[in-house]
């Protein structure tokens, strides 16, 4: 009787086949080589795709028919807030949250039109700032030029520059870094440390001592707050004394820092303990964490402003619990805002630690 002749190809196929399978089947290689590469390409094709941006305030009474509003909305390059009063446009002016205000007024010269551009601009943002001035230059330029028969010029600009604190990159990239930090940690560690104790039985074992079980979790949980808020500490030393990173208030704005750090841990911590309370086996605590994770640290204005994205994506941004503590973070640091002056961010911190909370103590397991 013949014996088949052994196939070296069909086995390497058979095993190629299972292989396949099993990757298939593990959550964390689908979602690292997959889900998340497109995560990264789409939020910073976003970015990449998109025109250099400034926020410019408009004034109500501008003339939207003139040809320089029309080149200046052409080139893309403006992002427009129209939701705030007078009062608070010079105030962000001064701080650097807005770039420039704008009016365009149509002032009849001799039958002719003649468009006179009010331009504000502010030290706190004069890359921004400069920048703008140089694309209505150019406006400007191509209009009169094109007047030229006439010998009469039918734009002029104005330019001002009111005064405010450089805002540099560092103030806006240290605040974002320290959230992210603070995010990391209270999501990873809680999550990784809580499922390891539950699988070695170290829970378990506790409960045959006199120790109640709600002081196991807030000794963990002191834990992570002393090594967080260290952390925190080492940051912003580090970008005050070497990076010149702005502290309005010195020692006060550090104390500041740490109690919004503690709080922004302490909500993160309860995304840890789902984490832990839904992984099945160490494998998928990596995939849960950075679902959490990745797109806060992403869309919730750590490296860049959220003004960036499309406004549906600028939406999403705006509910995420990270977002609100970066922004109380900078206006501490830079503004020199106090806990009193951070209601909303604090509220909405608030909210998502009840809602964070009660869902913990529906998933969480001791055993």
């Amino acid at each position: 009787m013949n014996t088949p002749k052994y196939s070296q190809f069909r086995a390497m196929m058979a095993l190629a086949k299972a292989s396949l399978a099993s990757t298939l089947k593990s959550p964390s290689a689908v979602v690292f080589t997959l889900v998340f590469p497109l995560i990264f390409i789409v939020v910073f094709g976003f970015i990449g795709g998109g025109a250099f941006k400034m926020d410019v305030a408009f004034d109500s009474h501008i003339d939207k028919g003139s040809p320089i509003y029309q080149g200046l909305m052409a080139s893309h390059s403006v992002n427009v807030i129209d939701d705030k009063t007078d009062e608070q446009v010079q105030s962000d002016l001064e701080k650097g949250k807005i770039d420039a205000w704008l009016n365009i007024q149509n002032t009849q010269t001799q039958g002719m039109p003649h468009y006179v551009i009010t331009v504000k601009t502010s030290k706190a943002s004069a890359d921004k700032g400069n920048m703008l001035k140089l694309i209505l230059d150019d406006i400007v330029n191509k209009i009169n030029l094109g007047a030229a028969p006439q010998h009469q010029d039918i734009a002029e600009m104005r330019a001002t520059e009111v005064s405010g604190r450089k805002y540099s990159m560092i103030d806006f990239i240290l605040p974002g870094m320290l959230g992210f930090s603070i995010l990391s940690t209270g999501v990873f560690g809680t999550a990784f440390v809580f499922f390891n104790l539950r699988q070695t039985l170290v829970l378990k074992r506790f409960f045959a001592t006199p120790v109640n079980r709600i002081y196991v979790v807030l000794g963990e949980s002191l834990s992570r707050l002393v090594f967080a808020l260290a952390g925190a500490l080492v940051i912003i030393v580090i970008g005050y004394f070497i990076f010149n990173f702005t502290l309005v208030h010195g020692l006060v704005t550090v104390l500041n820092m740490l109690i919004l750090s503690a709080i922004g841990l302490i909500v993160f911590l309860g995304f840890g303990f789902i984490i832990s309370g839904l992984a099945t086996n160490d494998s998928t605590i990596p995939v849960f964490a950075n679902i959490v994770t990745l797109p806060q640290f992403l869309l919730a204005g750590t490296f860049f402003s959220i003004s960036a994205f499309p406004v549906w994506l600028q939406h999403i941004a705006k509910i995420l619990p990270l977002t609100y503590l970066n922004d109380a973070l900078r206006k501490v640091a830079f503004e020199g805002a106090g806990l009193q002056d951070l209601g909303k961010e604090l509220l909405i911190l608030t909210v998502w630690g009840i809602v964070i909370y009660i869902a913990a103590a529906k998933t969480f397991r001791w055993e």
